[in-house]
């Protein structure tokens, strides 16, 4: 597919991009409130609203959605304090409004939108099983043609996302996503801090070993590196500190 696709790129009209966050949700494996994680709206919304997009936000139910406490930079832990452009979101009453009250995904009209972008966090991994909505949203992007995208943990939609054919859309195709030494990182700190016994995980399973067992060609680039790659019209991005460079995908496939 090449980047003059006219279904991808269309400059006399302004670009329009759906992302969607994930509703919050308890973790069964944990036992912890999950949600979305802030960069990986943030950062996005930043990026492509300054090369003049039009981006609205969605989740599956609609709503109120919660970000992952250590995603927030105020959160006591200091894991994202540095992350400025969330906090300038958060601190913008108009920005941080956008996810109070959440449009549903069934109210997207694709042919009004030109991409979608699914963002992570660890609520994905137990809510997105049941979003079918989602599911059938996504792969309506993808056989429009249209710039369909996940991120981080995000990545999950694409366990369950088939095509009109009963294929799962990522059976073949290059993509990213967490990594496993990403979720060893992160299930080492939280044995650390005795926040879980070890031996307990965090997820309930990995994004790459899913992808590759449903047939796609999983690739990572080390740990907690930014990283995108586009295969098609599918792009996804590897996790958190990825955020921005997927959006610069999403832009230069959209002509931007």
């Amino acid at each position: 597919m090449s980047l003059q696709d006219p279904n991808l790129s269309n400059p006399k009209q302004k670009k329009r991009v759906a992302i969607i966050l994930s509703n919050p949700t308890v973790s069964p494996t944990t036992g912890w409130p999950v949600g979305f994680w802030w960069s990986e709206l943030t950062h996005p919304y930043y990026v492509l609203t300054e090369k003049g997009f039009e981006v609205e936000i969605f989740s599956p139910k609609g709503g109120k959605c919660e970000a992952d406490a250590m995603s927030d930079p105020r959160d006591p832990s200091g894991y994202s304090a540095s992350d400025l452009i969330s906090m300038g979101f958060i601190a913008t009453p108009r920005l941080a409004a956008l996810v109070e009250s959440t449009k549903k995904v069934t109210e997207i009209d694709v042919a009004k939108f030109d991409a979608i972008l699914v963002a992570g966090g660890q609520s994905p991994m137990f809510f997105f099983e049941g979003a079918t909505n989602l599911h059938k949203k996504f792969v309506e992007f993808y056989e429009a043609g249209k710039v369909t995208c996940a991120l981080c943990h995000g990545v999950a939609i694409l366990r369950y996302a088939r095509l009109s054919n009963g294929e799962l859309l990522a059976k073949g195709k290059t993509v990213t996503g967490f990594a496993n030494v990403e979720e060893d990182f992160a299930d080492n700190a939280v044995w650390d801090m005795n926040l879980l016994p070890r031996g307990k995980h965090v997820m309930p399973w990995r994004i790459e070993d899913e992808m590759r067992r449903i047939g796609a060609n999983y690739i990572q680039v080390g740990l907690w590196r930014s990283f995108a790659i586009r295969d098609g019209n599918l792009i996804t991005g590897q996790q958190n500190f990825s955020g921005a460079q997927t959006a610069e995908l999403v832009a230069a496939t959209l002509g931007a």
